[in-house]
């Protein structure tokens, strides 16, 4: 598949505000392999492959196993994930899908056991920063395997300068 449209060129204010948002959810003080596995498991389900590879290569780089990676599609059936990750995980999968059951009362009970009201609204904001960031790659046609956790890293602290100076 080739890339339809280079939306950061085409629309360098879309990106930026897309950046303002990233930037709330990475200054949120949740877990970043928690985030990494909620950016995983989000792009799973929307099938961006894009997102998969970056979000799979990230979590390695902040050193989570092939095992708890490979695994993450099945989640409830595998014992590798924490009471918090499964609750995350949940929230996630729910406001992702939620066109099919809606945020059932059962749903958001489970995971306000695992998250602080401040806690649940950052991880609300993390998925959907997720779920925008999917459909801009899934809609133009990101394409997927050449990402570098390493190479986007420096880059990232570029943009940020660019987009907030003086940010870290």
């Amino acid at each position: 598949m080739t890339q339809r449209i280079d939306y950061g060129k085409a629309s360098p204010a879309a990106v930026k505000a897309m950046l303002g948002l990233q930037a709330a959810v990475d200054h949120s003080g949740l877990e970043p392999s928690l985030m990494e596995l909620l950016k995983l498991r989000a792009s799973q389900i929307n099938g961006c492959a894009y997102c998969i590879d970056m979000h799979f290569k990230d979590a390695k780089a902040l050193g989570e196993t092939d095992e708890r990676l490979y695994l993450l599609n099945a989640w409830r059936e595998a014992p590798f994930y924490s009471a918090r990750e499964r609750a995350a995980l949940l929230w996630c999968e729910t406001l992702t899908l939620i066109a099919e059951r809606g945020a059932p009362d059962e749903v958001f009970e489970e995971v306000r056991k695992e998250f602080s009201e401040d806690e649940l609204v950052n991880l609300t904001l993390a998925i959907v920063a997720i779920n925008c960031w999917n459909r801009f790659s899934i809609g133009f046609r990101a394409e997927a395997g050449n990402y570098d956790p390493a190479s986007n890293q420096k880059l990232m602290k570029a943009i940020r300068e660019k987009v907030r100076p003086g940010a870290s």
